[in-house]
């Protein structure tokens, strides 16, 4: 599977094409085999039992589409939600440490600022293992610096005032947890080779059903191969943060560094 990652990393259209002539060949491969059949028997019984076996596999072949398609969408859901999350709670505990008055607070809602674009660089970043790991370094090294200070003030002024940044920045650090969970967590291995074997195996016996029964219907094979390709790459696109076209938008964090630069919160932020 990371072969194929890489792949699809590169160019997510070569992914597509590897995998449709893979079908074709399945395809081919099928039909061969039941060429072979057919001049060796002319059971009618046959033809039939592999018209059942067929309908029975496009019809799993479709629940596997339905169930990981399902999962991928869900996926890019918590991503998508959990940047207006994390954006919401930095405004929030920015506005708190602005209220603090004093020099640490205003160093907090400095370190925030650029907390921010750290995390809109985290979720536009491309598929790179080395530059991913360096932006979570700057992210806990952000951490501490903000929760040193933070700690201080509450030590220094224990009011519910400074309680209240505290619980902001910790939601802050609890929503940044949950969006790396997001951006790490991808489609299974298992439903991934599950759903690229089955694809496999239903042209394969289409092949060999069309060689049974009669004229081979390229056109109609073709397109099958094609449809199936395009939901697969969409699924494999929706599952993986950083591959494809269906990427996490970053609008949220950029309305937030707006928001800082122009000294006045965002209408999420209002609203908390």
């Amino acid at each position: 599977m990371m072969l194929l990652a890489e792949v699809a990393v590169w160019s997510i259209y070569a992914f597509g094409s590897i995998l449709f002539l893979a079908q074709a060949a399945s395809h081919e491969i099928g039909f061969f085999i039941g060429r072979r059949r057919a001049e060796q028997t002319e059971d009618p019984g046959e033809r039939e039992g592999v018209g059942l076996l067929v309908g029975g596999v496009l019809a799993l072949l479709a629940f596997v589409l339905a169930l990981t398609l399902s999962f991928a969408n869900e996926r890019f859901g918590e991503r998508r939600s959990g940047t207006l999350a994390e954006a919401n709670a930095i405004g929030t505990a920015w506005l708190r440490a602005k209220a603090i008055g004093q020099p640490r607070g205003d160093e907090i809602a400095q370190l925030l600022e650029k907390y921010a674009e750290v995390r809109r660089t985290f979720v536009t970043a491309d598929y790179a293992v080395s530059h991913i790991d360096d932006l979570n370094q700057q992210t806990s090294a952000l951490q501490s610096s903000i929760w040193a200070d933070v700690s201080a003030i509450v030590h220094e002024q224990p009011n519910p005032v400074t309680n209240s940044l505290m619980v902001a920045l910790n939601d802050v650090f609890d929503m940044t947890t949950a969006e790396r969970f997001a951006f790490e967590f991808r489609l299974p291995s298992q439903l991934f080779w599950l759903l690229i074997g089955l694809s496999m195996l239903a042209m394969a016996l289409l092949g060999y059903q069309q060689a049974l029964r009669g004229p081979r219907l390229r056109i109609i094979a073709a397109l099958l191969g094609i449809v199936w390709t395009v939901v697969i790459v969409d699924i494999l696109d929706l599952a993986s943060a950083r591959l494809g076209n269906f990427r996490t938008t970053a609008a949220a964090y950029e309305w937030t560094i707006q928001s800082f630069q122009s000294g006045t919160p965002t209408p999420a932020a209002q609203k908390q």
